[in-house]
């Protein structure tokens, strides 16, 4: 049986070919440990449910695409590159669907088990490696909630919505406006508004 080819450095992962498995972790048998050791990771996977704030998010199943290049170091693998995520959710002002595409930066070392990095952080400071793979999930879901913002808007100037009728007012004439009757004076102005049958 013939020995499988070494794997080129720079070269893109076969990851995104393999059928089965959790596609957001990264086989790391093909990077390999030796320091230096690069190879570029290019694939689309679907959302995972719950990637969002209350007013905007990532669809569940949205295809997010990954542009990344994993580097081999003495402490574990640099993860860096960009990540590009569509969001949907509603106007914080007027309630309009607001749809976007992120495009994320992202840059993380997961550190090797053992590593001097894994011994001297604490927990929730450093990503580590499961045995031969990395997780992608969290260090994506991270970069996508921490950059949504808590009150989206349609457009930047949206007006939102007039309180008296609840049209949008950017869709209503600007000569727009209500009868304002203090309530104090109401009864008397029942009184002396014409009757429609006389």
């Amino acid at each position: 049986m013939p020995a499988a080819p070494t794997p080129r450095r720079g070269a893109a992962s076969t990851d995104a070919r393999r059928p089965g498995g959790d596609p957001w972790k990264v086989d790391l048998r093909e990077l390999g440990r030796r320091a230096g050791s690069m190879r570029d990771w290019e694939k689309t996977v679907p959302a995972p449910e719950g990637w969002g704030v209350e007013m905007i998010g990532v669809p569940e199943g949205a295809p997010v695409e990954l542009h990344l290049r994993l580097e081999s170091v003495m402490e574990g693998v640099l993860v860096s590159g960009e990540v590009e995520v569509p969001v949907t959710g509603q106007c914080a002002r007027c309630l309009d669907p607001v749809e976007d595409t992120l495009h994320l930066d992202v840059q993380e070392l997961y550190a090797y088990e053992g590593s001097t990095t894994e011994a001297t952080s604490e927990e929730d400071e450093v990503r580590r490696i499961d045995g031969e793979h990395l997780d992608l999930a969290p260090l994506v879901r991270d970069t996508v909630v921490l950059t949504l913002p808590l009150s989206p808007t349609c457009t930047p100037d949206c007006s939102g919505l007039c309180v008296d009728c609840g049209q949008r007012i950017d869709d209503l004439p600007a000569d727009h406006s209500h009868e304002q009757l203090d309530p104090r004076w109401a009864g008397l102005a029942d009184r002396f508004t014409p009757s429609k049958e006389n």
